[in-house]
């Protein structure tokens, strides 16, 4: 059975009245060096309480069940804290709304009867490994690249033995929530990096845990970040729009600040 047809495979339960129907245009391709293509698909019986990761499990049941290669997707805790559910629905990396993870986007959010169009991330730095899911280790090596925060060893300090200004410590929280899924790479016409290393370095600068590497982090950790191949900032903020959680492109404006100072004071 061609995968074209393979979702029309009828369920094993009947359509509930409110069931939603969907026409799935969904990328498909073997490995980073063949050449991918649309596949559609149609779902008539999609219950509205599914989440967009569950819809594509019952796609996926279907496939299998006719004997046909089901749609690769990266996930891991479904719950909107690991960033692993990175698709760009409709061109919208996670889709419409806005602070919203792919998994904990719902049916019931679309229209019945709506055409969906479900990629991977779009970056030269994100090779496609097969269908929907992209290599985002390139963040993992800036991440190393950042190194280790200094500590002392032995019980843990009490958690007021080290004041930070309350404006300090909200900031260092926000930035702190990124999750690196890589929406803000897939949303700019650049594939900038900038606000996940910019939330990586504000986080730690603003805490006194964070001052000893401060400079060198920051050093390393940009210039991981143009060996990976990412593209520059041009300050058009579809990143922040595009966050899952919300992450502020002021970091960006500290990231700078920070590097300037790395430069003037590092050796």
């Amino acid at each position: 059975m061609s995968s074209d047809h393979a979702a029309h495979a009828p369920s094993s339960a009947p359509n509930a009245p409110h069931a939603l129907r969907f026409v799935l245009h969904v990328w498909r391709q073997k490995n980073a060096q063949s050449t991918g293509e649309f596949a559609t698909f149609h779902l008539d019986d999609v219950s509205p309480d599914m989440s967009f990761l569950e819809m594509l499990d019952v796609l996926n049941e279907r496939l299998i069940a006719a004997g046909d290669d089901p749609i690769a997707f990266d996930h891991d805790c479904r719950e909107g804290i690991c960033g692993a559910c990175s698709l760009t629905i409709n061109g919208q990396p996670h889709g419409f709304e806005r602070e919203t993870t792919t998994c904990q986007t719902h049916m019931r959010r679309f229209e019945d009867g709506a055409t969906l169009y479900i990629e991977p991330f779009r970056a030269n730095a994100f090779p496609i490994v097969k269908d929907l899911v992209v290599d985002r280790s390139a963040f993992d090596r800036i991440i190393a690249a950042g190194g280790f925060v200094s500590a002392r060893t032995g019980s843990a300090p009490d958690a007021n033995a080290l004041p930070v200004p309350k404006g300090d410590a909200d900031r260092a929280m926000d930035a702190a929530a990124c999750i690196g899924c890589g929406a803000c790479v897939a949303s700019c016409k650049n594939a900038s990096a900038m606000l996940f290393v910019s939330a990586k370095v504000a986080h730690l600068s603003l805490l006194p845990q964070g001052q000893a590497e401060r400079g060198r982090r920051v050093l390393s950790m940009v210039e991981r970040m143009d060996a990976e191949g990412f593209g520059n900032c041009t300050n058009e903020s579809e990143c922040e729009a595009a966050c899952p959680k919300g992450i502020s492109v002021a970091n960006i404006a500290r990231l700078n600040r920070e590097y300037l100072r790395a430069l003037a004071t590092e050796s």
